[in-house]
């Protein structure tokens, strides 16, 4: 574990270089109460099925998380995150603040981490938002999420962080 996220073989170091990666990582869910066990090669090679998968794992999605933050690109996963939290919500005045909130930081033109959406979506959810739903984010999600499943999480498997990860935990993996 010490040796996680060295230099790679072309001699760069990458965003993700350093001694404890591994263990900031895995302390990240420590305070969980489940009895769930660390982080292992079989569940990391799992990611590679599907978006789906990786975003399942609290490991999985906390290191896309860092890999896309290392990207300056982590608007997408965040807007997503936040409309699954949204869909959540019970309470209707809970849910017009939050709504009013989630436009303002991801929809509107020129807003602080404005995802890439087309103009008629941007406009419906601006319509939405004025007697929100627990929908009214549905159709700016289902195209994040294909924006991911394209672009980010095919970068993702590809990148140094991911193989790192694979190659390392293989390496500590019991020989059977």
């Amino acid at each position: 574990v010490d040796s996680f996220f060295s230099a790679p073989k072309n001699g760069r170091r990458s965003f993700f270089s350093g001694k404890n990666f591994m263990c900031r990582l895995q302390c990240m869910f420590s305070h969980s109460s489940s009895v769930e066990s660390k982080l292992t090669l079989e569940d990391t090679q799992q990611w590679s099925q599907s978006l789906e998968k990786l975003l399942d794992s609290k490991y999985g999605l906390a290191t896309f998380r860092t890999f896309l933050k290392s990207e300056y690109s982590d608007e997408n996963i965040e807007f997503w995150l936040t409309c699954e939290d949204y869909k959540k919500i019970r309470s209707s005045f809970r849910m017009s603040s939050r709504a009013k909130r989630i436009y303002e930081q991801f929809i509107k033109a020129e807003s602080p981490k404005e995802i890439n959406i087309d103009y008629q979506t941007r406009e419906q959810i601006k319509r939405n938002v004025k007697s929100p739903t627990v929908h009214c984010f549905d159709e700016a999600q289902k195209i994040v999420y294909g924006l991911m499943e394209r672009d980010s999480y095919p970068r993702f498997l590809r990148s140094d962080m991911y193989r790192t990860l694979l190659e390392n935990l293989a390496a500590d993996s019991p020989k059977g």
